[in-house]
């Protein structure tokens, strides 16, 4: 038979049989469909030279794992104990990493390189976490550890981006004019530990550092320390620091960057916190806001009254730093009708710009259904620690109330959520005071109370606190 006559035979036989056993489709190449993630963290094989070596004179230290590794953010994640003038180089390649000493090594002492969370394998990104390399330029690897928390004096709450610094045998001043000998970060509870410490004395303060510089050099940055000097040794106990910032970092307002100032308003014109769709709050003064800085103001010219025109009788008045805002209060009376009435010639403004007319706003005050009652127990009340209830919402305190008794109540208070600070005031000047370092002076501490405040309108909220 001529081959090429069998040949397409065969392939018309193969063709029917495809069709009838309904066999359409080729072989298609593809990807494996995968398995389990690799979850298992790098393993280190062994580390040139060996780990918790004694008598070290040498400036490179190798380490070599199992798998391809990745070594991510040194900058933030590796710690050098003691603290280097020079940091370390370190690089990777495949599966080594090479620590490069640049500073000169004290005699005598235990260092330690602790990589954090640096330490990757290279594909599925499982840390390697907390692997500290440690060795010694003397005979022995000194064991003694220092832990303590640091605590945010104002609130009582904690901050992790604050770190414990160390220092052995230096003057107060030190502090302000070098860097630490030791550095230990904080985790999320506030909590740190040195380790590998020789015994001896020492200073130990935390810092929220602005620049970079590793001192405290500035009262807007947050900083803690101990009063005494610390004798570290087998029976060293846990310290608590409490942090404070002598003064509030002001932040000035982003510049838009045109250089051009935006034209201001010809006319002068404000608008009433209080009007016809929002009742005037039984607890807060009014607020009337206008739209330029304000240069005079006649108050005789701006008038409260009832729906009928009687006056009534303002309690306080006041104009506000940034010349905005009047603010103006008087015994508010539960669904009242007021109206307020401002001449034209009440204000001006810094080019002597009036209103263009007299106005005239009428509205409601709250019902006393609008608020919610509170009354709070205290156990374990202390006169003698001034304790002072504080209310917040986010950052603002809205409210401040000195604790005199085991009970305080109110039937007026704001629907909301709130967070609740109990404050031990003990100069008793009713507001929270800072540390001063220079006179060794300790922050006032506050307690932020862990279960929020939820307050119901027209709703009798209670609570127990325990001081």
């Amino acid at each position: 038979m001529n081959s090429r006559y069998f040949f397409f035979s065969l392939l018309f036989v193969a063709t029917i049989y495809i069709t009838a056993t309904g066999i359409t489709g080729c072989a298609q190449i593809g990807s494996p469909t995968g398995g389990v993630r690799d979850s298992i963290p790098p393993v280190l094989l062994k580390s040139i030279p060996g780990e918790r070596g004694t008598n070290f004179t040498g400036n490179k230290i190798e380490l070599e794992f199992n798998e391809y590794i990745d070594v991510q953010d040194i900058q933030n994640n590796v710690l050098v104990s003691p603290f280097p003038k020079v940091n370390p180089n370190i690089s990777f390649k495949l599966k080594t990493i090479t620590v490069k000493l640049k500073d000169t090594l004290l005699a005598n002492t235990t260092y330690a390189i602790n990589f954090g969370n640096a330490i990757k394998d290279l594909n599925e990104g499982n840390p390697y976490k907390n692997y500290t390399y440690v060795f010694s330029t003397g005979n022995t690897i000194d064991s003694f550890t220092l832990s303590g928390k640091v605590l945010l004096a104002e609130s009582g709450k904690t901050d992790s981006t604050i770190m414990a610094m160390l220092y052995r045998n230096v003057p107060d001043s030190a502090v302000e004019k070098r860097k630490p000998d030791y550095i230990a970060k904080l985790n999320r509870e506030g909590n740190f530990t040195f380790t590998n410490l020789s015994g001896g004395n020492y200073k130990v303060y935390a810092l929220k550092d602005g620049d970079g510089g590793k001192t405290y050099n500035t009262a807007i940055e947050t900083f803690a320390f101990n009063n005494d000097e610390i004798i570290i040794n087998d029976s060293i106990k846990p310290v608590i620091l409490y942090a404070y910032a002598e003064e509030k970092d002001v932040k000035k307002p982003l510049s838009s960057g045109s250089g051009i100032k935006p034209a201001l308003e010809k006319k002068l014109k404000f608008t009433a916190a209080a009007n016809p769709a929002n009742p005037q709050s039984l607890l807060k003064p009014l607020e009337l806001s206008f739209n330029k800085p304000l240069k005079n103001v006649d108050e005789k010219k701006i008038q409260l009254t009832d729906s009928s025109f009687r006056k009534i009788g303002i309690t306080d008045f006041y104009l506000d730093s940034t010349k905005r805002i009047i603010s103006l209060n008087a015994k508010w009376t539960e669904e009242f009708d007021y109206a307020l009435i401002v001449d034209k010639e009440a204000v001006a403004d810094t080019t002597g710009g009036q209103l263009p007319k007299t106005d005239t706003i009428r509205f409601k005050s709250k019902s006393k259904t609008d608020y919610g009652s509170l009354l709070l127990r205290f156990t374990k009340y202390d006169a003698a620690k001034h304790p002072v209830l504080q209310f917040f919402k986010g950052e603002e305190m809205v409210r401040s109330v000195p604790v005199t008794g085991t009970a305080w109540s109110d039937k007026l208070v704001e629907p909301g959520e709130y967070e609740l600070r109990i404050l031990y005031d003990e100069n008793n000047n009713g507001k929270w005071d800072p540390g001063n370092y220079k006179k060794k002076l300790q922050p006032e501490k506050a307690v932020t109370l862990s279960k929020k405040l939820s307050i119901r309108a027209n709703w009798d909220n209670e609570r127990d606190i325990e001081l």
